[in-house]
């Protein structure tokens, strides 16, 4: 992705995003494929280099994997549309008509080497681990034994993380002040965390 310097985020921002948020799309091209295989998932960044999932084994995504180990998991969110007039600034002289409008996001993109996990002790490791951090007070995922066979588990180690914050970073303070205003005001999903993206990379 197009990832101007000042929508750059360092690995610390991007990860932080990418923890807070661990759905993303997994993407493997395979080999000489005309499209590659993209699969909404839930994930775990277990640490800043590991990534866990289990996915169904009919999966499409296992043949390209095993053609190419090397994926992306795409994460993105905290999307907000800018109307046009508010990048005028009043008693400015700018012309509200005359603004161009433009969408704030996040985006993260993990390049990563793909490793396929088939044994149920490790398959249950992950399950263990993707509990832990979503759902409490359930049993054991070994009671589940007899399901085991239906999914595979995925561990994915980091190698690039390409990180971008477009949140206005190309205009003086002032512009972005006044579109988090504007966003604080309208309210709509996604605005207020547009919002508070804009107001912490101000600093």
């Amino acid at each position: 992705m197009l990832i101007h310097p000042w929508d750059a985020a360092p690995d610390e921002e991007a990860l932080a995003f990418v923890r807070a948020n661990e759905f993303g799309h997994l993407i493997a091209s395979g080999r000489d494929r005309d499209v590659p295989v993209v699969v909404p998932t839930q994930f775990l960044l277990a640490d800043a280099s590991t990534i866990l999932l289990h996915l169904a084994r009919p999966n499409p995504v296992w043949s390209a994997i095993e053609e190419n180990p090397a994926v992306v998991m795409a994460v993105a969110g905290d999307w907000a549309y800018v109307e046009g007039a508010w990048k005028a600034l009043p008693g400015a002289g700018e012309d509200p008509r005359l603004g161009v409008p433009t969408t704030y996001y996040a985006a993260v993109q993990l390049v990563c080497h793909a490793e396929i996990v088939d044994d149920p002790d490790g398959k249950l490791g992950i399950l263990r681990a993707q509990l832990a951090r979503l759902d409490h007070g359930l049993a054991d995922p070994a009671e589940h034994h007899r399901r085991l066979p239906g999914i595979r588990g995925l561990r994915l180690t980091v190698q690039k993380v390409a990180g971008k914050f477009k949140y206005g970073g190309n205009v003086d303070e002032a512009h972005r002040r006044y579109v988090a205003e504007r966003l604080a005001e309208r309210g709509g999903p996604g605005d207020a965390a547009a919002r508070e993206h804009i107001l912490r990379r101000l600093g």
